[in-house]
C-alpha cells in the first residue's frame, strides 16, 4: 500500500485521462474566446463535444471494460486503478459540463444581436405555437414511431449518439408506462424556422418533446425529457487473427458488434424522478452515476446549419479569414515532378502548402515508363479519394502497385474495407498489416528502373494521405530522392510482406524496435554532452507524450541539464519545471485554428542538430506497438526551415497555453504583438506563392521577347 501511495504522488506525473480532458477544455476554451470570430467559436463548441464522446466511446469503454477483469489494472503514472480514473473523469466531466453550459449561454446570447436566435416554446406567442402545431403534424408526426414499453414490446435498442425523446405515462387505471420516441431522422430538418420570425429557429426533437402527448392521447404524460446514450467501442481487433478466417469479412462482422456494445454514458436534457432514472437504467444497462444532466442541446452538430445560414447573411467578421493552401515555391506544377525531386529534397507544411504536388506526383509516376512499383500505407482516406484515384491508374498501367490498407483504423474501418476491394479489383496487391501491429506509418515508395539502376522516390509523412484533412490539420510531408531512404523503406514493405517487422535501420526510425531504443540513444547523447559541460538541447513536437520509458529518460536528461522544448497538442503525461526533476523542459500546447498533428524531433545544437519528422507520437501504443516511420531530414535548407518553423510554435502566445509545474495550463506573454504561428505559416505560403507566380511571369515575358 505505502509503495502505491508513493507511485501516486510522484509530482512531475499525470494521469493520462485527465491530461486529455485539459486538452479538451482547452478546445471549449476557444468557444469563448472573444478573439476567435463569432461563428467559428460555435465550430469549437461542436469540436468539444464529438471529441468528449469518442473519449467515453473509446478510453471510458476501455476502463470499464478493465474493472470486470479478475485482477486490479493500475495506471502506470499514477498508479490509478481503472475504477479511481473512471470517477476522477465522470468527477472532472460534470465540472466541464457546468463550464459548457455557461460557453453556450454566451454563444448563444452573442449569436442575437447578428439576427439568430434558438428559442424554446415558453418564449412562442399562441399564434406561433399553432403554426408549429401545423408542422408537427404534418412533416415531423408521420415519420416518428412512438412506442410503449411492456411485455409485449421490450425496450427498444437506443443507438449510439442518437437523440430519443422519453416520457413517463400514466393510465386511467393509474399504472405507468415508459414511452419512447426516436428524434434523430432524415427526413425532417433538425433546425426548424419559425415562420414569423427571420434568423428564429427551434430544434426538431424540442419540437417533438413539447408534441409528444399528441401521441400517446389515451395516457397523462407524468414527466418527459430527451436522451442521448453514447456506446463503448473498444472492440478487440485482435480476436480476428484466423488463418482459416477471411480478414476482411471478419473486420466487418466486428464493426457491426460496436455498434451494440453496452453504453458508458446516458445524457438527459430535463431532470427526472429518481425511479423513472432507475427504471432507465435499468433497461439501458447504464450506471446511475454514468448519467448526466445537460443544459444544452444533447447534439451540438446543428451548429453547423447556424453557420451556413450565417454565410448567407454576408456577415464575414463573424467567420475567419478564408485560407486556401498555397503551391509550394520549392516545385514547378507545370513541369514534370520526378527530375525535380531527383535534384532536390522538397518538404511540404500542411495545409499552408497543398497536398496537390503529392498527389501530383502520383499520377505522374503512375504514367512514367521508368517507375517499376508504387508502395504505400493507408490509413485514413479522404471520401473519392485521388490517392486511391492514381494508385488505380498505375495499376491499371501495368506498375505493381502494393498497398498496405489498415482496416483497424478506429472508426475509419468500414471505408478502409471498401477501398480495399476498389484497389484489389483495380489489380493492386493489398494487405492487410501485421498480426498485433497497427500500421500507422505515413509511407510511400515509388521504384524507377533507370539507366543506372534502380532508383528510389521517398515519402514520409506526419499525416494521412487525406486531402480533406491536409487542409485542416497541420502536417508535414517529405519528398526525397535520397537512394539510402529509399533503401531502408524498401526494407519496410519487404518485411510488411512476410508479415514481419523490421529489425534493423541506419537512417529511418521505424517502429515497433527501431525507433523507441534510438530516441532513448540520442537523448543519452544529449544527457552525455550535459555531462561534460556542453550544451544539451532536445526540442519535440508531439501530440501526446505518454511513454513512461522516454518520459523518465527526458527528466534524467532534465536532471543532466539538458534543455528541452517541447510542443504536445493533447496529453502529456508529464509535468515540467518541477524542481529537482523536469526544471529544464518547458511544455507549450497550441490549440489553434487548424488542428495541430505534425511530428518534429530535434537533438542537439545547430553544429550537430539532427532533426525528423515522422508519423509517431510518444504513446506506448506508437512506439513499441505500432509501425511508424521517422525519417531525418537531411538537406540543410530544410532543416533551417523546421528549426524556424518550431521555434515560431515554442513562442506562439496567441494560442500556445505554458504547462506550469501545477498540472495548469497558462496564457503568456512573450512578444511585443501576439504571435499566431498558424497565421503566420500561412501568411509566409501566400508571400511564397505570390513571389513565385511573379517569378513565373518575369520569366515567361522574356521568353515570349
Amino acid at each position: 500500500m505505502k509503495k502505491a501511495e508513493k507511485a501516486a504522488n510522484i509530482p512531475y506525473m499525470m494521469n493520462r485521462e485527465l491530461s486529455w480532458l485539459k486538452f479538451n477544455e482547452r478546445v471549449l476554451n476557444e468557444a469563448r474566446n472573444p478573439g476567435v470570430p463569432l461563428a467559428e467559436r460555435l465550430t469549437f463548441a461542436a469540436i468539444y463535444q464529438s471529441n468528449l464522446d469518442e473519449f467515453y466511446r473509446v478510453r471510458v469503454g476501455t476502463l470499464m471494460d478493465q474493472m470486470e477483469s479478475v485482477e486490479v489494472v493500475r495506471e502506470n503514472k499514477t498508479n490509478m486503478t481503472s475504477e479511481e480514473q473512471v470517477k476522477a473523469i465522470l468527477k472532472a466531466t460534470r465540472e466541464l459540463d457546468q463550464k459548457k453550459a455557461v460557453v453556450y449561454e454566451q454563444l448563444m446570447g452573442e449569436l442575437e444581436p447578428k439576427g439568430v436566435r434558438l428559442i424554446n416554446f415558453n418564449k412562442l406567442s399562441a399564434e406561433e405555437g399553432k403554426l408549429l402545431e401545423t408542422y408537427f403534424d404534418h412533416e415531423i408526426a408521420p415519420y416518428l414511431s412512438a412506442n410503449i414499453v411492456s411485455k409485449q414490446q421490450p425496450f427498444p435498442f437506443l443507438k449510439n449518439k442518437d437523440i430519443y425523446a422519453v416520457a413517463l405515462l400514466a393510465t386511467k387505471g393509474g399504472k405507468t408506462r415508459t414511452a419512447i420516441i426516436p428524434c434523430s431522422n432524415n427526413v425532417f430538418r433538425r433546425l426548424i424556422d419559425i415562420p414569423t420570425r427571420k434568423g428564429t429557429f427551434m430544434l426538431s426533437e424540442e419540437l417533438i418533446l413539447h408534441f409528444l402527448p399528441k401521441m400517446f392521447k389515451n395516457y397523462e404524460v407524468i414527466e418527459k425529457s430527451l436522451l442521448r446514450v453514447t456506446r463503448n467501442a473498444d472492440i478487440d481487433t485482435e480476436t480476428i487473427y484466423d488463418e482459416d478466417l477471411d480478414y476482411r469479412e471478419a473486420m466487418g462482422n466486428l464493426i457491426k458488434q460496436r455498434k451494440r456494445m453496452n453504453p458508458v454514458r446516458m445524457e438527459l436534457s430535463r431532470e427526472l424522478d429518481k425511479k423513472m432514472i432507475s427504471s432507465l437504467c435499468k433497461d439501458i444497462h447504464v450506471e446511475k452515476d454514468h448519467v448526466f444532466m445537460s443544459r444544452v442541446p444533447l447534439d451540438m452538430s446543428f451548429v453547423f446549419a447556424i453557420q451556413s445560414y450565417l454565410k448567407n447573411t454576408e456577415q464575414e467578421e463573424l467567420f475567419y479569414q478564408r485560407r486556401t493552401p498555397r503551391m509550394t515555391p520549392e516545385l514547378d506544377d507545370k513541369s514534370r515532378l520526378i527530375p525535380q525531386i531527383m535534384e532536390k529534397d522538397v518538404l511540404l507544411s500542411y495545409p499552408f502548402e497543398s497536398i496537390k504536388p503529392f498527389i501530383n506526383l502520383l499520377y505522374e509516376a503512375a504514367k512514367d515508363d521508368t517507375v517499376v512499383s508504387i508502395k504505400m500505407t493507408l490509413y485514413r482516406l479522404a471520401n473519392k479519394s485521388q490517392i486511391v484515384d492514381a494508385l488505380v491508374e498505375a495499376a491499371e498501367n501495368g506498375k505493381e502497385v502494393v498497398v498496405l490498407v489498415e482496416l483497424r483504423a478506429r472508426f475509419d474501418e468500414e471505408s478502409n474495407i471498401e477501398y480495399s476491394r476498389i484497389l484489389e479489383e483495380a489489380g493492386c496487391r493489398v494487405i492487410y498489416g501485421l498480426n498485433g501491429y497497427k500500421v500507422h506509418s505515413k509511407l510511400c515508395l515509388i521504384c524507377r528502373k533507370t539507366d543506372n539502376g534502380v532508383s528510389y522516390i521517398t515519402q514520409i509523412g506526419t499525416g494521412n494521405y487525406n486531402e480533406k484533412t491536409s487542409a485542416l490539420y497541420t502536417d508535414l510531408s517529405l519528398i526525397t530522392a535520397n537512394q539510402e531512404i529509399g533503401k531502408e523503406a524498401a526494407e519496410v514493405f519487404a518485411a510488411l510482406l512476410r508479415g514481419e517487422t523490421v529489425e534493423q535501420t541506419n537512417l529511418l526510425l521505424v517502429a515497433p524496435k527501431c525507433l523507441q531504443n534510438k530516441v532513448l540513444d540520442m537523448i543519452d547523447e544529449e544527457i552525455t554532452h550535459a555531462k561534460n559541460g556542453e550544451d544539451g538541447y532536445i526540442g519535440i513536437k508531439i501530440n501526446s507524450l505518454t511513454d513512461k520509458v522516454i518520459i523518465n529518460k527526458l527528466i534524467e536528461a532534465s536532471q543532466a541539464g539538458v534543455k528541452i522544448e517541447m510542443i504536445v497538442r493533447g496529453i502529456c503525461c508529464l509535468i515540467p519545471e518541477v524542481k529537482d526533476y523536469t526544471e529544464n523542459i518547458k511544455v507549450v500546447s497550441i490549440v489553434g485554428r487548424f488542428l495541430e498533428h505534425s511530428r518534429i524531433y530535434r537533438f542537439g545544437t545547430k553544429e550537430r542538430e539532427k532533426v525528423y519528422i515522422a508519423s509517431a507520437d510518444f504513446m506506448t501504443r506508437n512506439t513499441v506497438r505500432r509501425v511508424e516511420v521517422a525519417a531525418p531530414v537531411l538537406d540543410e535548407k530544410l532543416k533551417e526551415r523546421l528549426d524556424w518553423m518550431f521555434e515560431t510554435m515554442i513562442n506562439d502566445d496567441e494560442k500556445g497555453k505554458c504547462l506550469t509545474a501545477k498540472g495548469t495550463y497558462v496564457d503568456r506573454n512573450l512578444n511585443e504583438v501576439k504571435l499566431n504561428s498558424q497565421d503566420l505559416f500561412y501568411a509566409m505560403a501566400y508571400s511564397n506563392a505570390e513571389k513565385t507566380s511573379i517569378e513565373k511571369s518575369y520569366i515567361e515575358a522574356a521568353t515570349c521577347k
